[in-house]
């Protein structure tokens, strides 16, 4: 027995929406594609593709794991950021659109160089591992505290035949050298506001890798006090924010001797990185 696939996605978006899942015509697709390797762009193509039972079966358990506000990513075990894969799980957080302003940024001021950068909580590694691809003459040092996120960056340098060293570290513990670039998509979500979040986000990222502190602004404050050791004269520093935090993170860095400091907005128009000079 086959079904019909236009029939399948219709009975399973349907059950997303009526869970509160946004986006679940495009989870959906994305669990088709991983599970029975059915694009949309197969579908437009002929309206009347099919699906196996079997394979119906496995996606049918997934979205009922996306019914619980499981990330999609973490059913596939992987997502896609700036063209590259990026294996995902519970140990680190899902690469999310807005991040890739940051790495555009370094990416374009790096360029073909031969700077050395270093990627500060690198979680998945998605940062310093798309530097590494698109920056040929970089060299890319990316750290984290967590042990667990490190071996998922490890795995996704070797997915992506990039070559980041990786360092276990507490921020710049066990940082050694001198940089061109510091570059940080650090915690920064208020501490109080956690439990606000999407069910995805509070129940399924790590909270090691949300939890800014009471006031959002703990990981921007140790990174700059302490970055003026590890950076060059003239070296630039780039940040990841929360759309409200431009002027606090800014004011930190005006503080610790950084200037010509710039903040970009996001394609919302949202401010979203901040960039100074040391």
């Amino acid at each position: 027995m086959e079904i019909l696939v236009k029939d399948f996605v219709k009975e399973n978006t349907d059950k997303l929406d009526a869970a509160g899942i946004s986006d679940a015509s495009v989870d959906i697709w994305l669990l088709l594609e991983h599970f029975a390797n059915i694009k949309k762009s197969d579908y437009l193509a002929n309206p009347d593709i099919v699906l196996s039972v079997v394979d119906a079966e496995e996606i049918e358990e997934a979205v009922q794991k996306r019914i619980n506000h499981i990330p999609v990513q973490h059913i596939i075990g992987e997502t896609e950021f700036m063209g590259l894969t990026f294996m995902v799980n519970e140990n680190v957080l899902v690469p999310r659109f807005d991040t890739e302003i940051l790495v555009d940024e370094v990416v374009k001021y790096v360029g073909d160089e031969y700077l050395k950068v270093l990627d500060m909580c690198t979680g998945s590694g998605c940062i310093a591992i798309t530097i590494s691809d698109m920056c040929d003459n970089a060299t890319v040092v990316a750290s984290d505290i967590s042990k667990d996120a490190i071996e998922v960056a490890k795995e996704n340098n070797q997915i992506n035949c990039t070559d980041v060293t990786f360092i276990e570290s507490d921020l710049f513990e066990n940082v050694e050298g001198i940089f061109d670039v510091i570059v940080s998509n650090p915690p920064y979500i208020k501490t109080e506001e956690i439990e606000n979040l999407q069910e995805e986000v509070k129940l399924h990222d790590p909270r090691l890798a949300l939890d800014g502190g009471e006031s959002g602004l703990d990981f921007y404050s140790r990174i700059i006090k302490d970055s003026k050791d590890y950076l060059k004269t003239n070296g630039m520093i780039f940040f990841e924010i929360g759309f409200d935090q431009a002027e606090e993170v800014s004011n930190i860095l005006e503080e610790n001797g950084y200037h010509d400091i710039v903040v970009k907005k996001d394609l919302s128009g949202l401010d979203r990185v901040v960039i100074a000079k040391n």
